[in-house]
C-alpha cells in the first residue's frame, strides 16, 4: 500500500518510515552546477519546504552514516556527487516569522527566529564545534550570526544555507495594510533589517564563512528589495532544467493510479477515467518556456484524491483541498488594484489568451506604481501566485498565460472576480455562469 505524504515535508520522515517520495535527487549535480547561491520560486504548497528537506539530509555532514538509507536507490544515491555530506546546515524558515505588530515587534519576532535556529544549529553541531565561543545577542541576532560565521570559519567548517518561503511575512506586512505600504518601505528600504540581513550573508559568502545558499519562495514582490544587497544569487525558477523539481508529473501519476486501481481490485478502465478528472481539475502548470515539455500537478490535490480514492476506493466528493487556497489577505490586495478588474475579465477571455512579452522577475518597492496600474505586472504576479501558468507561446514569441484548472478557477479566480465585479447580482450571475463551477463536486465516472 502507498503511504501517501500529504502535508509531510520532512524528507528523513519520508525515507524511513514508508512514505511515497518521487524522486528528485537527480537535479542534486544540476543545481550544484547552476551556481554557489540559488533563488527558486514556486507557488504555495508545491512541494519547495520538501526539496530544502532533501538537500539539508544529503548535504549534513552528520548524515553521512545514513546516506545508503536515505539515498539508497535514488538517482543521487547511485551517483552521489563529491559535496554528499560535507556541509554543516543552517536552515531558516520565514513563514514563521510573525508579520504582526510595528516595525520594531516584527524586526524581534525575526531575531527570536534567527537566535533560536542558532541555538539548535549549535547543539546538531556540537561535536564539529565543541567550543564555538558563540554568545546569542537576543537583542540582534545580526551579532549571533556573525559570531557563529567567524567560528565556522575558525573550524575551517563549510556552511550550506537554506531560506524556506524567504518572502513570506514581509509580504504579509505589504499585503495586509494594502493602502499603506510604509511598514513595508521600513522592513526592507535603506537599512531595513531584512535588507540588511542579506547585506551579511552576501559579505559572508564573499569571504568564504557561507559555502551555499539556497532560498524558496512564492513570488518575487519583495525579491528586489530583500535582495538590494545581495545580488549575486542565481534565479533557477523559469529555467528548463528546473521545471519538473517540484510537483509530479503525468507518468508518475499514471503509474500512481494505476498502482491505487489495483489495490482496490477495480477494472483498468477506471484509471483512464480517472486521470481524466484529475487532468481537467489538478493538472496545468508549467514554469518554463518550453511548451513541448508535459504539464505538471499540483502535488497537494493529487495526495488529497489519492489518499480518499485508496482508502474508499471512490474519488473525493470535493476535489478541492481547502488547505491550498491562498490566504484572503493576498486576494484582497490582489482584487484592490486598479488594474484588477482588467485583469479578471482578460484571463477569463478563453477566446484570446493573455500575451506577455516576458515575466516580470523584480517587484520591488520601487514597483509597486505599476503593479497598481500595469496589467503585465499584475498578471506576472498571478502566475508565481499559481493563479496563471504558461500555456504557449503566441505572436512574436511571446508567453501565453492561462488558469491552469478548474480548481484554481474555482479557489482563485472565482474569488478574485466576486472581490472585483461592482454588483452582487452580477456576481452571483457570474459565479453560476463559470465553466465548470458545478463540477467541483465529483461526478461518479466508475
Amino acid at each position: 500500500m502507498i503511504h501517501f505524504p500529504y502535508g509531510i515535508s520532512d524528507f528523513h520522515a519520508l525515507r524511513t518510515e514508508g512514505f511515497l517520495y518521487l524522486d528528485r535527487t537527480a537535479a542534486i549535480p544540476v543545481l550544484e552546477a547552476a551556481g554557489k547561491q540559488l533563488i527558486f520560486l514556486r507557488p504555495r504548497r508545491f512541494g519547495k519546504s520538501l526539496l530544502l528537506s532533501t538537500l539539508a539530509n544529503y548535504y549534513d555532514i552528520n548524515k553521512a552514516d545514513q546516506f545508503d538509507a536515505l539515498f539508497g536507490g535514488l538517482s543521487v544515491g547511485n551517483h552521489p556527487t563529491p559535496e554528499r555530506n560535507s556541509y554543516l546546515i543552517l536552515r531558516w524558515d520565514f513563514s514563521t516569522v510573525s508579520a504582526q505588530g510595528d516595525i520594531e515587534q516584527i524586526r524581534q519576532n525575526l531575531f527570536d527566529h534567527l537566535n533560536d535556529r542558532i541555538r539548535g544549529f549549535l547543539d546538531h553541531y556540537h561535536p564539529q564545534l565543541p567550543n564555538p565561543n558563540v554568545v546569542l545577542n537576543l537583542d540582534n541576532a545580526l551579532s549571533s550570526l556573525e559570531q557563529l560565521l567567524e567560528a565556522l570559519k575558525n573550524n575551517g567548517q563549510k556552511l550550506y544555507l537554506l531560506i524556506d518561503e524567504y518572502d513570506n511575512f514581509a509580504n504579509e506586512v505589504l499585503v495586509r495594510d494594502v493602502h499603506n505600504a510604509q511598514r513595508y518601505r521600513d522592513l526592507l528600504e535603506g537599512e531595513g533589517i531584512l535588507k540588511t540581513l542579506f547585506k551579511v550573508i552576501k559579505a559572508s559568502a564573499s569571504e568564504g564563512k557561507i559555502a551555499r545558499v539556497f532560498i524558496t519562495g512564492v513570488s518575487p514582490l519583495v525579491l528586489s528589495d530583500a535582495t538590494s544587497g545581495y545580488n549575486v544569487a542565481t534565479d533557477i525558477s523559469q529555467e528548463e532544467d528546473f521545471n519538473t523539481l517540484c510537483g509530479i508529473a503525468p507518468a508518475e501519476l499514471s503509474t500512481l493510479v494505476e498502482q491505487i486501481i489495483h489495490e482496490c481490485a477495480q477494472p483498468e478502465h477506471h484509471k483512464a477515467d480517472i486521470l481524466a478528472t484529475m487532468r481537467e481539475f489538478y493538472n496545468g502548470y508549467r514554469f518554463c518556456s518550453n511548451t513541448a515539455l508535459p504539464t505538471l500537478y499540483n502535488p497537494i490535490l493529487c495526495f488529497h484524491f489519492l489518499r480518499h480514492y485508496q482508502r474508499y476506493c471512490s474519488a473525493p466528493r470535493q476535489m478541492l483541498d481547502g488547505n491550498l487556497a491562498m490566504d484572503a489577505a493576498r486576494i484582497r490586495y490582489i482584487a484592490s488594484q486598479p488594474s484588477g478588474l482588467r485583469v479578471i475579465e482578460s484571463i477569463l477571455n478563453e477566446e484570446h489568451p493573455v500575451l506577455l512579452d516576458f515575466l516580470e522577475n523584480r517587484f520591488g518597492v520601487e514597483k509597486l506604481g505599476e503593479l497598481q496600474h500595469d496589467e503585465r505586472y499584475m498578471l506576472s504576479l498571478l502566475y508565481y501566485f499559481g493563479v496563471l501558468t504558461i500555456t504557449g507561446t503566441g505572436e512574436l514569441g511571446k508567453l501565453a498565460l492561462g488558469i491552469p484548472n478548474l480548481v484554481t478557477r474555482a479557489l482563485y479566480v472565482d474569488e478574485l472576480k466576486q472581490r472585483v465585479l461592482p454588483a452582487a447580482q452580477e456576481r452571483i450571475d457570474q459565479r453560476h455562469r463559470e465553466p465548470g463551477f458545478d463540477r467541483l463536486v465529483w461526478q461518479e465516472c466508475c
